[in-house]
């Protein structure tokens, strides 16, 4: 539902699509070639490849951990995301022209497909690892996740609400995936105590993301929209604001998920 509104306010109004091909021409401006290489360069290595190797580590641990059923779930969750965006994106979620804007503006990229692979493995991830070490493998793997979501906007690639709205996919799938998990048994109570002061160092700076990410691109955005600060809506801050709310969404999204595991160990053997 969450994911709907966003595609309602972002690509089926005008206000909505405004700013973001404001994003766009702001990153148009933008004569950070560096970050632009660095970016392209980032989202040139997740590929089939890329994810094949990534869903057979998730394997793996799932296999030495002899935790089947979490691992499919996890296979599940990347599966499905990943099917999901591309079918959302070819065939249900058009975008309209309601701003006349110029043809290379036009094209449809709701949700975000480099995203949802980056956010899913990640999800999986934390189906499989073990309680005591979830907090860091996922809170390392989001940050890295997280600013993937934000790279396709420095890149050029995608809107901001295509990343937001692949973020809220993820979480969907996988909140599905783990309800049907539990319903057979392969949700159970933590058992054991975690480390908290390590698990607050590495979760520390996704909080840091999230907080920055949507504070920035939040105060911007509602600035542009508004108009209570003209100079907010021009492209270079709208890019900003693009940029920001990116990041942080998907370091957002990461939280929400790793907090409805709280003190749940993931396994079915």
């Amino acid at each position: 539902m969450a994911g709907l509104l966003v595609y309602a306010a972002f690509v089926r109004t005008a206000a909505g699509q405004r700013w973001e091909n404001a994003v766009w021409a702001g990153r148009a401006q933008d004569e950070s070639l560096a970050a632009l290489h660095r970016a392209d360069r980032v989202l040139d290595h997740i590929t089939l490849m890329s994810l094949a190797g990534a869903v057979a580590v998730v394997v793996l641990i799932g296999a030495v951990r002899r935790c089947h059923a979490a691992t499919a779930a996890a296979v599940g969750v990347v599966g499905c995301s990943l099917v999901l965006s591309e079918v959302l994106k070819r065939l249900v979620l058009g975008r309209p022209d309601l701003v006349g804007a110029s043809p290379r503006l036009l094209d449809n990229s709701f949700p975000s497909g480099h995203t949802a692979i980056a956010m899913s493995v990640v999800f999986g991830l934390a189906l499989v690892v073990p309680y005591r070490l979830r907090a860091a493998a996922v809170g390392v793997c989001a940050v890295w996740a997280s600013f993937v979501g934000a790279y396709t906007v420095a890149a050029g690639w995608h809107r901001p609400s295509d990343v937001i709205g692949a973020d809220l996919l993820v979480l969907a799938v996988t909140c599905g995936c783990a309800s049907v998990l539990a319903r057979f048994g392969g949700v159970r109570a933590a058992s054991g105590r975690r480390h908290r002061a390590g698990a607050l160092l590495v979760t520390g700076p996704l909080m840091f993301v999230a907080l920055t990410g949507l504070g920035t691109g939040g105060i911007l955005l509602a600035g542009a929209v508004s108009g209570a600060v003209p100079a907010w809506s021009a492209p270079g801050v709208a890019y900003t604001a693009g940029h920001a709310l990116a990041a942080g969404a998907g370091a957002a999204t990461s939280l929400v998920w790793l907090g409805l595991l709280r003190r749940c160990e993931v396994c079915a053997h």
